[in-house]
């Protein structure tokens, strides 16, 4: 089959394909997606993929337009309907198909939406997304009559989880926990599972709306968070825990309404994975705290520093057969008792089974960590293809410096007061910057630093 159909170039981002629905993604652009994967699939050898959509409004149709390309190319298509991201990850596991789509549009504005993709069991992403897009440029396409059959697997997907719930400690701890959906994909999820669980679960926003009226779903930024911890401090509750878009991200608070952040939620649940796993690797991205590699060191476990993006985490797990990773940004990945995917409300039914079993609950496992000062995820928004030029200007600089500078992902800067960080955001155009030290006078030299390279490379850095 020939049928050619250029992509815009802005929708290929590394980890998955995404866009603005009606301006830079179609549904043309997703039945021709839908071609395109369904050949990659089927030149791989496999038959048969996963489909599923989040609560976006634009979510229903882009799953048609999607499904007839799919089809096209004589690939069989289980349609697993609405829920969350992992959920789409888990049929792939537990159906055994050879690939699986999800059509969301995750932590993005409403009038965002796209396509997270497997090929067999592993990621889809960098070199193999341009792949895609170059097939489709060049109309090199299978051809066929392929089926598709509905089939719900919510239930099974919620029994699995369960199964890993240490009841008898919940039942002990009796907790209130706040969970905080945010109108997002997990809502139906977190709503039956809830009722399965011991202690008191109090709900907010669990109804999945795509225009997201509550507040802009990414639980890793501070203001998206303050209904909870207000309910939390209004109902007294023990903990609360808060999800993204497509519910493949957590935040956390606890019982004094302190936000618990990624790489400190991955320094807490690390301490159950090593005790039975000794000397693991455990991975994070470049972005986590120092605190955090120590603290995994320390347990006994084998810290490893990692790129950031969820698809080239996961695949670095299977490389080092680590049993769990994290990144700053709220995706957490258990390969220990699970499947080795991001799993947001997996990861808050550890964290519970974690919580309940320690005196003095989160706010303890958190005060527990050592004390440093840091500053939140630094997002400055640039032009398009911007980002990626001014990391690689500050690099140069740096090396002409003779710094000790980590260019794994970005620019991490070591040094006697702690650390920074510059990186090129690969979702949109953003540059991230963050900052680690001993103390408010360090950090506030330590961000004199970065600020001053950004500033040498035209970017005027933000008050923190």
């Amino acid at each position: 089959m020939t049928i050619k159909h250029q992509f815009n170039k802005s929708i290929l981002r590394e980890y998955d394909i995404r866009g603005v629905v009606g301006e830079s993604l179609t549904q043309e652009d997703a039945t021709a997606l839908g071609r395109a994967f369904g050949t990659v699939i089927l030149r791989n050898g496999g038959k048969k993929i996963c489909l599923g959509f989040d609560g976006r409004l634009s979510s229903p149709m882009m799953e048609q337009a999607i499904l007839q390309g799919l089809l096209s190319t004589g690939l069989d298509v289980v349609r697993v309907g609405l829920g969350p991201s992992p959920m789409l990850y888990y049929s792939v596991f537990e159906l055994d198909t050879d690939g699986g789509i999800m059509i969301t549009g995750s932590h993005n504005p409403a009038n965002y939406n796209g396509f997270k993709m497997m090929i067999g069991k592993g990621g889809c992403y960098g070199e193999q997304i341009q792949e895609i897009g170059r097939l489709s440029a060049q109309g090199d396409l299978e051809e066929g009559s392929g089926s598709s059959e509905k089939l719900d697997i919510f239930e099974r997907y919620i029994d699995r989880m369960i199964r890993d719930v240490d009841m008898e400690a919940l039942t002990k701890a009796d907790m209130t926990v706040g969970w905080d959906a945010g109108n997002g994909a997990a809502g139906d999820v977190i709503s039956v599972l809830t009722k399965r669980l011991p202690g008191k679960h109090i709900l907010l926003n669990e109804k999945i709306d795509g225009t997201f009226p509550a507040h802009h779903p990414d639980p890793t930024v501070a203001e998206n968070l303050v209904e909870l911890q207000d309910a939390i401090a209004a109902q007294n509750m023990d903990m609360g825990v808060a999800f993204d878009g497509d519910g493949d991200r957590i935040g956390a608070v606890d019982q004094q309404g302190e936000i618990i952040w990624g790489d400190q939620l991955l320094a807490i649940l690390a301490e159950d994975v090593l005790k039975d796993l000794p000397g693991s690797n455990i991975i994070a991205d470049v972005k986590c705290s120092q605190v955090l590699f120590d603290h995994i060191k320390k347990l006994g476990g084998d810290p490893v520093m990692w790129k950031t993006g969820h698809s080239l985490i996961k695949s670095k797990m299977v490389e080092l057969n680590a049993p769990l990773a994290g990144e700053m940004s709220g995706h957490i990945f258990f390969k220990h008792k699970y499947y080795g995917f991001d799993d947001a409300v997996y990861v808050a039914l550890r964290l519970l089974n974690k919580v309940a079993r320690t005196e003095g609950g989160l706010g303890s496992l958190r005060e527990n960590l050592p004390a440093v000062v840091n500053t939140p995820e630094i997002r400055i928004e640039c032009d398009e293809g911007r980002p990626f030029k001014v990391v690689d200007e500050v690099l140069e600089r740096l090396r002409d410096a003779d710094v000790n500078v980590n260019d794994l992902d970005g620019a991490r800067v070591l040094s006697d007061d702690g650390w920074w960080l510059i990186r090129a955001s690969n979702t949109q155009n953003v540059i991230v910057a963050r900052c680690e030290a001993k103390d408010e006078d360090a950090l506030k030299r330590i961000y004199s630093i970065l600020s001053e390279q950004l500033l040498l490379s035209g970017v005027q850095p933000p008050e923190i």
